[in-house]
């Protein structure tokens, strides 16, 4: 286990990608920001059945626009989704953003999990959380664990929150042979259990009574960020094929009660054509990596404990 917690990089590694959290511990909840400075070629892949989301269909090919400027990630179900407004604004207030005349719009898709069952259900983030996440934005070691959208995540589940285990926050990298950089950042809020390269369990359910079937309550979340340079379409088969990814290291994973989103960034930063297997087949390597990342880098919270605590 601690050679688990040793740096495994993180998706900053890729040149011109900055992330930034918003947490609030109280409530237990919390909203990140990935950044992608002068832009980035955006591709999606929702394959769980519960889904909250934005912008999600400007990036299928065939879509007028092609770069993006940040993705959020966050907590509060749908309503965490105004976190995206803050992201605009601030972006807007430094004229960033896709050139429609009269104005810059930026381009902010996002997507949610579901943390109203621990903590406090009133409390979401909202646009000054967006717009407070930007403003904490660095392109430094992304902080991992029970921060930003992990806040306030839960794993192992099904059969109740009173027998689940604390999610988080996990970020990877890797460098391939041809100097094609990968990183990723997950946000693990999975009804499944968390299971490591080894296939050894690490987090699942605590023992006691089985209580009502989770029917919401779910999802994890990525963003997988490459300095290729790729279209929308080879984003889109990066995003698909870092989806293996979650089914590395959750069991199950893309279920009813899911909301599995991963989105793939790529900066076009390395020139010369790219090898998307490649990409791809890291991108589900350092996913499965940094999901068991944030559930060992997850500390108690919520009245909920972590792997760390349960021993």
């Amino acid at each position: 286990m601690e050679r688990a917690l040793l740096s495994e990089g993180s998706i900053t590694d890729v040149p011109g990608i900055r992330v930034g959290h918003w947490t609030d511990r109280e409530a237990v909840t919390g909203c990140t920001v990935v950044l992608a400075d002068g832009g980035a070629v955006g591709g999606v892949d929702v394959r769980g059945s519960a889904p909250g989301t934005r912008e999600t269909d400007l990036l299928r090919p065939g879509s007028l626009v092609e770069r993006v400027n940040a993705v959020v990630l966050t907590g509060g179900s749908a309503f965490g989704l105004a976190a995206a407004d803050g992201v605009m604004r601030y972006l807007e207030a430094h004229g960033v953003g896709f050139e429609a005349r009269v104005t810059r719009v930026p381009i902010v898709p996002a997507a949610v999990l579901f943390d109203l069952a621990i903590g406090s259900a009133s409390v979401r983030p909202d646009a000054e959380a967006g717009w407070l996440a930007c403003t904490a934005a660095t392109s430094g070691p992304v902080e991992e664990g029970c921060v930003g959208v992990g806040t306030g995540a839960t794993v192992a589940k099904r059969h109740g929150l009173h027998r689940a285990v604390k999610g988080g926050l996990g970020s990877a990298s890797t460098l391939l042979e041809d100097g094609t950089g990968v990183g990723v950042i997950v946000a693990v809020n999975a009804v499944g259990a968390v299971v490591d390269e080894r296939g050894v369990t690490i987090a699942t359910e605590r023992p006691g009574p089985p209580g009502e079937p989770i029917l919401i309550g779910n999802t994890t979340l990525a963003v997988v960020a490459t300095n290729a340079r790729l279209d929308k379409a080879f984003a889109t088969k990066v995003a698909q094929m870092a989806h293996d990814g979650l089914a590395i290291a959750l069991r199950p994973a893309h279920t009813m009660v899911d909301g599995d989103t991963v989105f793939a960034l790529a900066t076009g930063e390395r020139s010369g054509p790219a090898d998307v297997t490649a990409i791809g087949a890291a991108a589900a390597k350092l996913v499965a990596r940094a999901i068991v990342r944030a559930v060992l880098l997850a500390t108690p919270l919520g009245g909920v404990p972590s792997v760390s605590t349960l021993g």
